[in-house]
């Protein structure tokens, strides 16, 4: 598998995504269910970990490490609170938005990765992998039950 068929992953479980949470109201979209988020706070932390893995990928494309010196991305509870947080306010068509342009920045990042680096278990493959593919079919099935739950 290379880049172009993760790339094609990366887009497939974005639609999906998009459609688990399409035709939301601004008032649904940020009714917290989720522990103690909102559709709007899911959207947030994937557009957060979407940004921060676009970064890394332009690392990797720079042939340096992909995490910067002194940054630790092992608290993912943390990093996922920064992200949620970072939208708090943030209005639910704007949220959509900017999740539609964080996967564009991260796959534009990708485009610019050696194709060797999108083989199974190397670094690009497994950025996809976390930020994007797995990270979309880990809240999909959730967001599709709460909609069924509140008949949205």
């Amino acid at each position: 598998m290379g880049r172009q068929e993760l790339v094609q992953q990366v887009e497939q479980g974005f639609q999906e995504l998009l459609q688990a949470v399409e035709g939301l109201s601004d008032e649904a979209a940020t009714r917290v269910w989720y522990g103690t988020w909102s559709v709007r706070d899911i959207m947030a932390h994937i557009a957060g970990w979407h940004r921060e893995m676009a970064s890394a990928l332009q690392r990797v494309a720079r042939g340096e490490r992909p995490t910067p010196e002194g940054v630790d991305y092992s608290d993912a509870d943390a990093w996922n609170a920064r992200f949620a947080q970072a939208h708090a306010d943030t209005p639910w068509p704007q949220m959509l938005q900017e999740l539609r342009a964080s996967k564009d920045a991260l796959l534009a990042a990708a485009r610019q990765v050696p194709e060797d680096r999108f083989e199974e278990g190397r670094v690009a493959y497994r950025i996809l992998h976390n930020a994007a593919i797995d990270h979309y079919r880990e809240h999909i099935p959730a967001i599709l039950e709460w909609r069924r739950r509140e008949g949205l």
